[in-house]
């Protein structure tokens, strides 16, 4: 894939910064799955419409008109066009789910850490071991952050690498608390515990949520599968002994 990227003269896309931050929010690292990606959206929509063409206008069964035989062909080249980014896109949302899930935990780990005594370069370092168990997406971006705080000059970069790879607004908020918290001099500790409060609020208003939604969504179900077998138990043996009785 890599040598038809290079003939093509496309491999400039590879250098993309969002294409290399959209692959990380994914869970996606190195080199591989961006050739991949981009080799994806080159062939897809080439490869899909061929597809359709051979099954449409070689098949016996499809007795349709011309343009419509052509319709269905474009429309397997939009399709093949959009997977890529689509798949992409799931994942980057199911994987921000389930951090977002743990990152509540996360700050409280922090909060505790910090309020001991613990740099932040320590603190990400214990919380990347500790939060690995119950959510191992979030530990692998705080092990990744621990790496670039000791390794890079840099740590207000290493606090926006994080942010931007997992894309979420409370990694944003943790970032940017701790970029002020060192350039102001402002007490961490304090500003890490109302971080965490209002991601704890936040987890519970979801949860509120999903459960105000529920009569809804259970309606249909019970509509289909509960009232159903409710009135054969109650109905059937009246029923049948009127059955008899005829």
């Amino acid at each position: 894939m890599k040598a038809v990227l290079d003939r093509l003269k496309l491999d400039a896309l590879l250098g993309s910064k969002e294409l290399r931050i959209k692959m990380s929010q994914a869970g996606w690292r190195g080199q591989a799955p961006m050739i991949t990606f981009v080799f994806m959206r080159l062939a897809l929509p080439i490869v899909l419409p061929l597809v359709a063409a051979i099954i449409v206008f070689g098949g016996q069964n499809f007795e349709l008109e011309f343009p419509v035989k052509l319709l269905i062909c474009a429309g397997a080249g939009g399709i093949g066009m959009y997977i890529p980014n689509i798949i992409v896109q799931n994942m980057i949302q199911k994987r921000q789910s389930e951090m977002i899930k743990g990152f509540p935990d996360a700050l409280d780990l922090m909060v505790i850490c910090v309020e001991a005594g613990l740099s932040i370069e320590a603190a990400f370092g214990r919380v990347a071991e500790e939060i690995s168990t119950n959510c191992p997406q979030l530990g692998e971006e705080f092990g990744l952050t621990t790496a670039e705080l000791a390794f890079l000059g840099d740590r207000r970069q290493s606090l926006e690498n994080f942010s931007e790879r997992t894309g979420m607004e409370a990694s944003k908020s943790l970032s940017t608390t701790l970029i002020q918290s060192e350039k102001y001099g402002t007490p961490l500790g304090v500003s890490l515990r109302v971080l965490s409060r209002e991601n704890r609020d936040a987890r519970m208003t979801r949860a509120e949520e999903k459960a105000a939604k529920l009569p809804a969504t259970l309606t249909v179900p019970m509509i289909v599968f509960f009232l159903p077998v409710l009135f054969m138990i109650l109905l059937g043996p009246a029923i049948i002994q009127v059955l008899h009785t005829v």
